[in-house]
């Protein structure tokens, strides 16, 4: 089992900035891939980014890239998602994820992923 725990969250204007991390108990932490996904109201939940488990590879929903920057520290079993140019349409629970295997075998879809947290709200305001 891995545990996995979001802080960071919070309310920020428009074009703000806010970094998320996201915390990791129990398993290897440096053996998964790391996720993070987000849900607004009434949406489905949705993938936001991912990074493989050495840091070397991520990659970003469309919505998101050249604004998000996931990195992680192995050594403090933390990953860390950036928010930059934050929009109000970026409101959402983000969730981080965790996963094992192939990188190549990652998908950016919530069944793929093993363990999640609980979440942190992110509110943009315009």
């Amino acid at each position: 089992q891995v545990q996995l725990v979001e802080s960071g969250g919070g309310l920020v204007q428009a074009g703000g900035s806010l970094r998320l991390s996201c915390a990791a108990s129990g398993r290897t932490f440096s053996n998964y891939h790391m996720g993070w996904f987000r849900q607004a109201p009434g949406k489905e939940r949705e993938f936001v980014a991912a990074i493989s488990w050495t840091g070397s590879s991520t990659y970003y929903a469309a919505s998101v890239k050249g604004r998000f920057t996931f990195s992680r520290d192995n050594a403090k079993n933390t990953a860390y998602l950036q928010l930059n140019s934050l929009k109000p349409e970026d409101t959402a629970v983000y969730y981080c994820a965790a996963v094992n295997g192939g990188w190549a075998e990652v998908r950016p879809t919530t069944g793929a992923w093993w363990y999640w947290g609980q979440g942190t709200q992110v509110t943009v305001s315009s």
